[in-house]
């Protein structure tokens, strides 16, 4: 083990990640309801230049007025190239900071961006009396972000999170598709001719190398990894796969673009009771060791490592925020 120790963001489920837009109020209204773990305004990509001085509005109204129980609650600003960012932070921390919980930063390419933003609303905190930390959502969808993405993540004390964002992602880097988070035809692989000449052609996952590339630096850093979205919400199974593909590398959820998502991110990045149950009996296992003075630890005849009795820890400590919620 290093010298060096990761100290964890705050802790908060994030199994889903709903956006709403912004400038839909409908969409604003319903939000309280929805049974999505973190719920982030998009005043981004979701709202036309024309409507983003109303949809700021909207989301700073729905902060001070509605009721969101225990859902975190976080805004995509708009890009530090933009002439909208900085009205984004001002306007929402001043007036509505003590309800929001992140700030969801786009395209993000530097650690200096980071430092920008931080600098900032440290600024509005305290003039404002703000005493909560507001933390910080690194949305990471270009190919000079994931150049830079571990500076990026070890930019700042507010940074939780880092998600990839596949469709912007793909078009910063040219990559040929038009399909948010889904599979590619083109990225496959041939097995050898067989004596009739026959091949088998097998799919590959064109997004694995930035998933696992951005799952190591925010996991270095203390952050949770949270995949990005998949475009066709009528594809169950599509997203399910994707789903379960980012939870096997090492994400806690999801981000999610339509309700009939959420229930599908929320059980995929929840451990069953019988995982929970398992990682319980190893704990008491490392407890009643501990209580005999035993140097090793063992369950049903078989030795628990140290990694072993982490990840026991994870899963309990989540089964534990969820049955908080009563999800």
């Amino acid at each position: 083990m290093s010298f060096t120790i990761v100290e964890e963001s705050t802790p908060r489920l994030n199994r889903s990640e709903l956006a709403v837009p912004g400038s839909n109020v409908k969409f604003i209204e319903k939000a309280p309801q929805s049974a999505a773990d973190v719920i982030f305004f998009d005043l981004e990509d979701s709202v036309s230049p024309d409507h983003k001085e109303q949809a700021r509005k909207n989301v700073i109204q729905a902060l001070n007025d509605l009721d969101f129980g225990r859902k975190t609650i976080s805004i995509r600003i708009n890009g530090l190239d933009t002439p909208y960012m900085y009205r984004d932070v001002v306007d929402v921390v001043e007036q509505a900071g003590h309800k929001l919980d992140m700030i969801m930063i786009p395209k993000v390419g530097t650690a200096a961006d980071i430092y920008a933003l931080d600098m900032l609303v440290t600024q509005i905190e305290t003039a404002k009396g703000i005493k909560k930390r507001i933390g910080f959502e690194l949305l990471v969808e270009t190919a000079l972000g994931m150049q830079n993405i571990h500076q990026i993540a070890a930019a700042s004390r507010r940074n939780e999170s880092m998600l990839l964002g596949t469709a912007d992602y793909a078009a910063s880097t040219k990559a040929r598709t038009t399909r948010i988070g889904g599979a590619n035809p083109d990225y496959l692989m041939l097995t050898d001719p067989r004596e009739d000449g026959s091949r088998d052609a097998h799919w590959g996952d064109m997004w694995h190398y930035a998933l696992a590339r951005m799952v190591v630096a925010a996991r270095a850093n203390g952050l949770r990894p949270i995949d990005g979205p998949f475009g066709d919400f009528k594809d169950e199974a599509g997203y399910l796969a994707a789903a379960k593909r980012a939870a096997s590398l090492g994400c806690d959820g999801k981000m999610v673009i339509h309700p009939t998502q959420i229930d599908f991110a929320n059980q995929l990045f929840s451990p069953s009771e019988k995982e929970a149950a398992q990682a319980r009996r190893i704990l008491e296992a490392m407890a009643q060791a501990e209580r005999d003075g035993a140097g090793a630890v063992s369950l049903d005849g078989k030795m628990i490592d140290i990694a072993s009795i982490r990840q026991a820890q994870v899963v309990v400590k989540k089964a534990e925020q969820i049955a908080a919620l009563g999800a």
